[in-house]
């Protein structure tokens, strides 16, 4: 009976961490959201308009890989922009609610000083999750996962817009949650767009790229 009661309460504990005497279980970030349905015309990749979007754009093997050069055009005539590869979603814009974006980012050992993930609202970004030298920051603040070159790292970013309130998880634990910047309009993005002090040459890699929406 004692060996019966036994496995699940440790198979509970191989769930969950002790913490100054606490269980304390962590809930998949995806919990009580439902995904929204995702199309190719969804996936619209903005790049430097000068050139074929084979010249900095792949998807190979459910794969989107993104790069661009710092001497690259923005991604339209007269934009006062910084060159960038990056997918915009469409069609899922929203302005209430709480949302989330999940991805599963990859970032090869050289590139720096650049973006690979945004929310962005009417009036520029409120999110920005930067690399530089080998770090994943939060615009260039606070330090969101340290060492992430060439791995695979989950990415799950949720904005609660009603709260004001932004969450970042990396491989499902919670790294950062910071206040936003009021109400918009708001989209996701991914892919490289260049920021301060950049590497010549940026990308990142892409997969499993989903929209959910709370329940």
């Amino acid at each position: 009976m004692a060996s019966s009661s036994w496995f699940p309460l440790a198979f509970l504990a191989s769930l969950c961490l002790v913490k100054n005497g606490h269980l304390l279980c962590n809930a998949d970030p995806t919990d009580g959201f439902t995904p929204v349905p995702l199309t190719e015309g969804d996936f619209d990749i903005q790049k430097p308009y000068d050139k074929p979007l084979q010249d900095r754009y792949s998807y190979i093997n459910g794969v989107h890989k993104m790069w661009v050069y710092s001497t690259d055009k923005p991604f339209k005539p007269g934009s006062p922009t910084k060159p960038r590869t990056e997918v915009r979603i469409r069609g899922h814009d929203y302005s209430s609610g709480v949302w989330q974006f999940e991805g599963y980012g990859f970032v090869p050992e050289g590139t720096t000083g650049t973006s690979i993930m945004q929310i962005l609202g009417s009036d520029g970004p409120i999110l920005m999750l930067k690399v530089y030298d080998g770090q994943l920051n939060y615009h260039s603040q606070k330090l969101v996962e340290p060492n992430i070159y060439n791995r695979w790292m989950r990415v799950n970013v949720i904005h609660d817009v009603d709260a004001n309130k932004l969450t970042v998880f990396i491989n499902g634990v919670q790294k950062l949650e910071v206040e936003g910047r009021g109400p918009s309009t708001f989209y996701f993005k991914c892919g490289v767009y260049t920021q301060t002090d950049p590497s010549h040459y940026m990308e990142s890699r892409w997969k499993n790229i989903r929209v959910l929406k709370k329940n």
